[in-house]
């Protein structure tokens, strides 16, 4: 049984459907949390029971937030790619825009980069946001030139939630400069 949640908006771009996660959705997150590609986005050593509740937090950050990660699909085919989205749990210092591509043979096609592109948009005028942050890893090299795309830039003065050593806080431009 496939369970939706309701109300939540979609997005779509040239190739991208963007649509709140659904039940259906964890066998594609539950194994890219099992690869060293998710070591970015997950804490430590990720056991099925953390990948478990971790997939929770996603799909319940939408009904404790109102908003939360898209799951990306390409037109035509409902299976999900990735998440990217607004996101903002309990702890974090300002809202960010996060993104992760599940799938290997996503990578690399410009589909983190359209749908951050529509997220933007999103939460500048549907939540707001003037310039939110992405918080990534010092070391994660394909996020950070992913950030510089999006126009991003660091901001040393923000906050970061966990190790300052290890996140930077990159803020996105704000509209009349996107």
């Amino acid at each position: 049984m496939s369970v939706n949640l309701s109300e939540t908006p979609v997005l779509t771009t040239e190739r991208l459907v963007l649509r709140a996660p659904k039940s259906d959705d964890w066998p594609a997150f539950r194994a890219f949390m099992r690869e060293e590609r998710s070591h970015f986005v997950r804490p430590g050593d990720l056991t099925e029971e953390n990948a478990w509740r971790a997939f929770g937090h996603v799909i319940g950050h939408w009904v404790l937030r109102g908003y939360g990660q898209f799951i990306l699909t390409a037109k035509g085919d409902d299976s999900a790619l990735g998440a990217v989205g607004p996101w903002n749990p309990a702890g974090w210092p300002e809202p960010e825009i996060g993104w992760t591509i599940w799938s290997p043979g996503a990578e690399g096609k410009g589909f983190a980069f359209e749908a951050a592109t529509a997220v933007q948009a999103h939460v500048r005028t549907g939540l707001g946001w003037a310039q939110p942050v992405s918080y990534i890893d010092t070391a994660n090299a394909r996020s950070q030139a992913l950030a510089r795309r999006l126009g991003c830039a660091v901001d040393a003065s923000a906050p970061v939630p966990g190790d300052e050593a290890a996140l930077q806080a990159w803020r996105h431009p704000a509209e009349e400069a996107a």
